[in-house]
């Protein structure tokens, strides 16, 4: 297992069966183990610059979730929060893992919460990156997506990447190059990709993670609830309500940073997981 060095081409080159499909997986570096848990519409992608930060002081596990990136969902299996929490307990039981940290941005904060939580996957710590936990969280566009699917799915292509495209934009506060934009959309691309854009949109629902909200005060896990000070998608004040419904939750703030906050400050994100980390080592 090694980190990569130097910005490259972003590429999981794993894959690990598992019950609703296939997961595109990666590992880097030694240490600590670290589980690393994307959001919508995001992929591992989110996670590259922050890797090699991470890869110094941890061993860095990295997957899409199941019909994102480059993983695949079995026929008949929905992208649901409470699906891919299973998936990552199962993928820590394939990697052997006893207690690693576990981290997770937008839907995967909820993911990481309902694996610990109620699919009892144990945590040395948890680490909550704008995270999509306390409901509503869905944004107006995800609303309307859900209550129009049929017309996403059959509007063209080209259309419907347009939209996608500009509501891409607004993850970020600074400005993202083409070369990274065409990344976060590459699996999205096509009819393909448009129809699994569908599917994870209306398979995303606050209900996987009602059960979470009312268990929060369980977490016994050291917890920092960190977020990009200029997230137009989930307003910084969640994370405050968010980290005072969990005893003892660190709150932290990414400045310079949207919703997509490893994006925006990769190094700035991974420094601060790393120090957080390391005060609570087991």
């Amino acid at each position: 297992m090694s980190a990569p060095t130097r910005p490259g081409p972003w590429k999981l080159h794993q894959r690990v069966p598992v019950a609703a499909g296939e997961a595109s997986v990666g590992v880097f570096g030694e240490g600590p183990p670290v589980v690393l848990v994307h959001g919508t519409p995001a992929s591992s992608y989110l996670w590259r610059n922050a890797v090699p930060t991470l890869a110094r002081h941890h061993t860095v596990y990295v997957w899409d979730l199941l019909g994102f990136g480059e993983s695949r969902l079995a026929p008949g299996a929905a992208p649901s929060i409470a699906q891919q929490a299973r998936t990552l307990a199962e993928l820590t039981a394939h990697w052997g893992l006893e207690a690693p940290s576990l981290v997770g941005h937008d839907i995967g904060g909820g993911i990481v919460l309902r694996a610990h939580l109620i699919d009892q996957v144990p945590a040395s710590s948890i680490a909550l990156l704008d995270a999509a936990v306390l409901g509503p969280w869905n944004t107006p566009f995800t609303e309307h997506q859900q209550r129009h699917a049929e017309a996403y799915r059959t509007m063209p292509s080209q259309i419907f990447n347009d939209i996608i495209t500009a509501r891409l934009a607004t993850a970020t506060h600074l400005p993202m190059s083409d070369t990274d934009t065409a990344a976060y959309l590459g699996p999205w691309a096509g009819t393909d990709g448009q129809q699994r854009w569908i599917d994870q949109v209306c398979a995303v629902s606050f209900e996987d993670t009602q059960d979470v909200v009312a268990r929060l005060g369980r977490i016994t896990a050291p917890t920092i609830v960190m977020w990009g000070a200029q997230d137009q998608w989930l307003r910084p004040a969640t994370a405050d309500r968010l980290a005072e419904a969990i005893p003892g939750a660190e709150r932290a703030t990414i400045s310079q940073a949207g919703h997509f906050i490893a994006e925006d400050q990769p190094k700035e994100t991974a420094d601060t997981l790393v120090q957080f980390f390391a005060r609570h080592r087991p």
